[in-house]
């Protein structure tokens, strides 16, 4: 995925703005992912030390999703209020704070109510960087960004299980358990980069002092350009509507089920490679990492082949599908080093879709549209994220094998696969409708206001 050349204003503008706003907002993804995720660094250690069972743990790992979900397109609408700066570094403050509190765990209930804290305190924080794409870059370097930023979540699984592993080597220093002193450690991180979003993070292009008034003016010009008629979609007072178009449920679904594998499989990695006769907190974190390396590979490779062969539905429909082959050979496999490749090979399919998703569905919303569309988008999918951690807590109980999860995957990804093919056709409904009100508009007005604009009115 290159950084586009340096050429005219917008070349020059939005390579700038790639340099500059992309470390921001990867740290604190980086961070988000560390902070939810290191929970499964503790699994076994939750057990032992406060009696948490499998699949309580499975229930509280997947609650947070369901704090989050609820409370995804309420927190991006204060944000389309207050601005991205201010709205992103409230998100980490209050999750790093929340983080590190949840070192006073004591039982199954304080493990549910610290994961739901978690999820209600990191709410919004995805769609709103996404909101933050389609107010600096163009449609097609979208795909490009939101791949970038993807590799903060893969960087989170390749280095968040060492970094949690060696945090965890501290136990019983004054007294606390190493699970403790790395809930306590990470959420100070974070609430660290809160501070640095704050600081440095810029609203908009014309709020940026490293850009030029004609560099800036190009980035805006070009991101709302292509989205005119798609925000002309946008029905006054009812966003409702606007999240009933066939495309944005479909793509909710289709991404509802690829959490259902990314979570499940992600929070039960180091239970699965301890099962694999692998001990000590570091190797399993460490080894936890291949989930991070085939997730960078995902994120830098998809993209980049989508942006030359831009199919988007077949895309979508082949890396649904995909998951369920290497689950297969998973369950028929016993080699440890074959699992352990395919996991991460795993990592490579489910990351490696989402900046597809994201900039599939950015194509078609702009201004309060993108914002709270997102958001929805991010709701439905993000249930999944409940729903997988739970289900291979479900099957652990039952088998005793951590990896018995694999046979929801091979399930899942087959119903991914029959709703890619509903998505091709929503997505030619949804161009063609579009295609009429553009038409509609161009000869009944003289001069159609930016979508933006339009879409500014809708808020009350």
């Amino acid at each position: 995925m290159p950084i586009p050349a340096v050429g005219g204003p917008h070349a020059v503008a939005t390579r700038k703005a790639m340099l500059r706003l992309l470390p921001i907002l990867c740290l604190a993804y980086f961070m988000s992912y560390v902070d939810r995720t290191n929970i499964a660094l503790a699994k076994t250690h939750l057990q032992a030390d406060v009696g948490i069972s499998v699949a309580a743990f499975g229930l509280g790992a997947g609650l947070f999703f369901v704090t989050y979900a609820l409370l995804e397109v309420p927190s991006n609408l204060v944000m389309y209020r207050v601005g991205p700066r201010r709205w992103i570094a409230r998100i980490a403050l209050t999750w790093g704070a929340v983080t590190s509190l949840m070192m006073f765990i004591d039982d199954d209930v304080t493990f549910y109510i610290g994961r739901m804290a978690l999820g209600a305190a990191e709410a919004g924080l995805y769609p709103a960087m996404m909101y933050m794409v389609t107010q600096w870059f163009a449609q097609k370097d979208r795909v490009t960004v939101t791949g970038f930023i993807y590799l903060a979540p893969s960087l989170g699984l390749l280095l968040g299980g060492p970094l949690g592993g060696a945090l965890m080597e501290l136990d019983d220093l004054y007294g606390f358990h190493g699970w403790q002193w790395m809930f306590l450690i990470e959420g100070l991180i974070t609430m660290v980069v809160g501070l640095v979003v704050l600081a440095l993070l810029p609203e908009r292009p014309a709020d940026a002092k490293w850009l030029t008034a004609d560099e800036a003016a190009a980035l805006s010009e070009q991101a709302a350009r292509g989205s005119e008629t798609h925000g002309g979609l946008t029905l006054k007072n009812n966003l409702g509507k606007a999240f009933g178009r066939p495309f944005i449920l479909l793509i909710g679904f289709i991404y509802f089920l690829n959490q259902i594998t990314m979570n499940g499989v992600t929070f039960n990695v180091p239970s699965i490679i301890e099962s694999l006769d692998v001990s000590g907190a570091f190797l399993v974190g460490l080894l936890s990492g291949v989930t991070g390396i085939g997730g960078t590979i995902g994120v830098l490779l998809i993209p980049a082949v989508f942006r030359r062969v831009p199919r988007e539905s077949f895309t979508i429909g082949v890396l649904a599908v995909a998951p369920a082959v290497v689950a297969a050979v998973f369950l028929a496999v016993s080699s440890p080093v074959a699992r352990i490749a395919l996991i991460g090979l795993m990592s490579v399919l489910t990351l490696g879709t989402l900046p597809v998703f994201w900039s599939v569905a950015m194509a078609r919303m702009s201004g309060i549209v993108a914002a709270a569309g997102l958001a929805f988008i991010n709701t439905v999918g993000l249930t999944g994220g409940f729903v997988g951690p739970y289900l291979f807590g479900l099957a652990e109980s039952d088998s005793g094998d951590p990896a018995s999860g694999f046979y929801i995957v091979i399930v899942v990804s087959l119903i991914g696969g029959g709703l890619a093919v509903a998505l091709r056709r929503a997505l030619r409904q949804e161009d063609r409708r579009t295609a009429g009100t553009a038409t509609t508009t161009a000869t009944t007005a003289p001069a159609p206001a930016p979508a933006i604009e339009k879409d500014s009115e809708v808020l009350p």
